[in-house]
């Protein structure tokens, strides 16, 4: 049994939930990955996962074991990428996770200009508007926008972002513009549902303060968020550069700039035993060099 491919067949089986699913995402035959994982499970003396015809899970053993095989997978790749790639040239796959809209507009032009300048590396992208687990899935550079939990790993600041507050030009006519913070307890408020942004909005300008709004319509997505203020359905607290397309067209208005709630930190975060490998290297520098330019505020 070869340990590795066995430990990618069992990772992709649990990930894909399914062995034909598995075989799809390796390049491989079903049988080849069923007896892979069949190999594991007799060199580990454990069931791995619980097989029916209608879907396949994971056992207790096989939970427990899925972390320590993503890692010896993770730190694998990241060999391999040192060794390939030595000190100078980036070779082998970069794996970046950011917020999706933010991936979209900033992050994505980076890594193009980096796929174009150096044609041994590849990329993976995962744009999802949460925090994912960074070493468990093998990422090698995460992107937050927000305050950062206390963590063993590396904390790279390249700026930050605006908050603003805005309404479609047809909500203000139907229900005014709002002068002070204050006078959102009176209006229709659009809230997201994440982490990030609740029912408490908070300001500077002057003073700080801290306004509780009423949500008329709590929506998970930003693109939802955008939509629902253009639409005129209330007025919504987003980051600067998520509306500024909109801002710009005139679908949306900027309001209360003079109590223009705090900045929101952007940072990256990565694994200390990454920062020696040239794709994440050029990648950490390519996102400082937007932040100098001001790209996304």
């Amino acid at each position: 049994m070869d340990r590795f491919d066995a430990l990618s067949a069992f990772v992709a089986v649990a990930d894909q939930r399914g062995f034909a699913a598995a075989a799809r995402k390796l390049g491989m035959s079903p049988p080849a990955v069923t007896r892979a994982v069949a190999a594991l499970e007799r060199h580990l003396g454990v069931t791995l996962f619980h097989r029916s015809t209608r879907a396949v899970s994971l056992t207790d053993e096989g939970a427990a074991f899925l972390d320590r095989a993503r890692r010896i997978m993770s730190d694998l790749r990241e060999a391999e990428q040192i060794v390939m790639g030595g000190r100078s040239a980036p070779r082998g796959q970069l794996y970046v996770t950011a917020p999706v809209m933010f991936g979209r507009l900033h992050v994505l032009p980076a890594i193009g200009a980096l796929l174009a300048a150096h044609d041994g590396l590849s990329a993976r992208m995962m744009l999802i508007d949460r925090n994912v687990r960074i070493v468990e899935e093998g990422i090698d550079v995460a992107v937050r926008i927000g305050p950062l939990a206390d963590s063993a790993l590396r904390v790279m600041s390249i700026g930050s972002v605006r908050q603003t507050i805005v309404a479609s030009p047809a909500y203000l006519a139907a229900h005014g513009v709002p002068a002070t913070p204050a006078d959102l307890a009176g209006h229709r408020c659009i809230v997201g549902s994440g982490i990030r942004i609740g029912a408490a909005w908070r300001f500077s300008g002057k003073a700080e303060s801290t306004v509780e709004v009423a949500p008329r319509l709590t929506v998970n997505t930003i693109d939802g968020t955008i939509a629902a203020a253009e639409a005129g359905v209330g007025v919504a607290n987003v980051l600067s550069y998520q509306a500024a397309e909109a801002v710009a067209a005139g679908r949306l208005v900027r309001l209360l700039e003079d109590h223009a709630p705090p900045p929101v930190p952007v940072s990256l975060l990565y694994d200390a035993g990454r920062a020696a490998m040239p794709a994440v290297r050029l990648f950490l520098e390519a996102m400082r060099e937007r932040a100098r330019q001001g790209s996304w505020d």
